[in-house]
């Protein structure tokens, strides 16, 4: 279906930052639970050998995504790491209970994944945040990783096809279910999910639109060819586990290092 990109309320500079950051901490919990980036772990260790990348700079973290469980995996396939977590929204206590992982590091000022401060060098990812940037901007945001030399790997569960999107129809139960074993507890997070529900509204409605704004792979090739020609971009699908679900993800890497279209 044609790609659409409707507003997110999470996006919105005038959105309550609680209900943001309680919203965020579901997709945290959800990712989390039931490890829906694990799938691109070997694309990711593959780029951080091909570039010779020793840290990540992850962009878009929202409540601190799989950062954990990744660095995990990474160490299981031989490659340890540490990562840097940033938001233009920074959700600073999700973002300190993450830095309790010593390889763990987070900025406090908000970034944008577009204009990234050059102090901050690495292999820059985005998880399942792509979808947020009209074409301009995602192209701003990988024509800035190229111009500064940075590799970039960007993983998308959001997919524009019926199957994805009716499922989502349910989220504001499973925001429900999903509340009481989310950590820390806290009342007003209790307030906003039942007797004010804005946390499962809002998880809902940016859901939906998450999924018409996903980007094909196609999509994103074109948008790295758009961004640095002369950089390489590869883009492609793997699967989630066991279930029918795919990880679409963008591997790109500055002209001076080709190495990643070989060895992804």
């Amino acid at each position: 279906m044609k790609r659409r990109h409707l507003f997110e309320l999470e996006d919105q500079p005038w959105f309550p930052n609680r209900v943001r950051d309680y919203a965020t901490d579901y997709l945290h919990f959800v990712e989390t639970r039931f490890k829906l980036h694990r799938a691109g772990i070997p694309v990711l260790a593959d780029a951080l050998r091909a570039t010779a990348s020793t840290h990540i700079v992850d962009l878009c973290s929202g409540g601190g995504g799989s950062i954990p469980e990744i660095l995990d995996g990474l160490e299981e396939a031989g490659i340890r790491v540490g990562a840097t977590l940033t938001d233009r929204y920074p959700n600073i206590p999700a973002f300190e209970r993450a830095a309790a992982d010593r390889r763990i590091t987070f900025e406090r000022a908000p970034v944008d994944a577009r204009q990234v401060p050059s102090r901050l060098s690495g292999l820059r990812t985005i998880f399942n945040g792509f979808h947020h940037f009209r074409p301009e901007d995602a192209t701003a945001v990988l024509r800035n990783a190229a111009e500064a030399g940075q590799p970039i790997a960007i993983f998308e569960i959001s997919q524009r096809t019926l199957r994805t999107i009716i499922p989502l129809l349910l989220t504001p139960i499973f925001v429900m279910l999903a509340t009481p074993l989310m950590r820390p507890f806290r009342w007003d997070r209790l307030l906003w999910t039942y007797l004010l529900p804005l946390v499962p509204l809002t998880c809902l409605w940016d859901g939906l639109v998450s999924q018409l704004r996903a980007y094909t792979t196609a999509e994103l090739e074109a948008l790295g060819a758009d961004a640095d020609a002369r950089a390489s971009w590869h883009a492609g699908q793997v699967p989630i586990g066991t279930t029918p679900g795919t990880l679409t993800f963008l591997v790109g890497s500055p002209a001076e290092s080709r190495a990643l279209e070989r060895s992804v």
